[in-house]
């Protein structure tokens, strides 16, 4: 059993290649019943600043999980920073033991770092990462990698100014220009529900926000932009292995 969250595929991508049907953690949080049993169980999931995706992060609270061995394998575009040790110490609180924990080197897809076309050029080797964690998970290897101090003051550094500028992370950021032509993808792909289309332009419905991008990548007319400035708003990228219609099955609410 795996479940994963995706904004632009990559984790989608990844939990594929570990199990033909992957559990998209939008489309169960709110079950009513969160207990899972299997032989193993794992999650996927993108690191925003070092950090869980606020869906998941929720999701391992309230889930619980009855397996011999429990993982999880993070996406991330730049710099894991301490993730994997973040969140293991996390779920040590929540009473969840880890057994594994590993990251997979990607494209990264935040619009105001990042050029996508160049981020796409390059050849991040992720089939051969992949192979090396199939061959882990196979061998039932049990490792939690330790962070380097550096990577721990760097997510400090990152959450303090998070903390100080929420509007950073936050709907706020999220601006639709004169471009939307109220297609209505974006509300089929926001994790969280938070777009409608009203007299055939898109509108949201409050500023929370996962600041996970799904809505600005795959808005076909790139109308969807953030307000700290796109590094090349003519550029998008979704997974070239996962379609516009899986990302909308992992992430539709209604």
């Amino acid at each position: 059993m795996l479940f994963y969250f995706t904004a632009t595929g990559n984790s989608l991508y990844v939990a594929k290649q570990f199990d033909q049907e992957p559990i998209s953690i939008p489309q169960v949080i709110n079950q009513e019943n969160l207990v899972f049993e299997d032989e193993t169980i794992g999650v996927v999931w993108p690191v925003y600043a070092g950090e869980p995706p606020k869906m998941v992060l929720n999701f391992l609270k309230k889930a619980q999980f009855k397996t011999d061995y429990f993982y999880m394998i993070l996406t991330y575009g730049k710099d894991d920073s301490d993730a994997p040790e973040y969140i293991n110490n996390l779920c040590k609180e929540f009473g969840l033991h880890v057994d594994y924990i590993n990251s997979i080197l990607m494209v990264d897809n935040y619009l105001p770092s990042f050029d996508m076309n160049d981020q796409i050029a390059m050849d991040k080797q992720v089939d051969k990462q992949i192979e090396k964690v199939l061959a882990d998970l196979k061998a039932r290897k049990k490792e939690i990698p330790v962070a380097s101090q550096e990577s721990r003051d760097f997510h400090q550094r990152a959450a303090k100014i998070f903390a100080e500028n929420p509007s950073l992370i936050n709907g706020e950021q999220i601006k639709v220009t004169d471009k939307c032509v109220g297609c209505g993808i974006c509300v089929r792909v926001c994790p969280i529900a938070n777009f409608y289309v009203e007299n055939g332009k898109t509108k949201r419905h409050s500023e929370v926000c996962e600041f996970c991008l799904a809505c600005a990548h795959n808005c076909p007319q790139k109308a969807i932009i953030t307000s700290i400035s796109d590094k090349n708003p003519n550029a998008r990228y979704r997974n070239e292995h996962i379609s516009l219609q899986e990302i909308i099955k992992a992430n539709q609410q209604s």
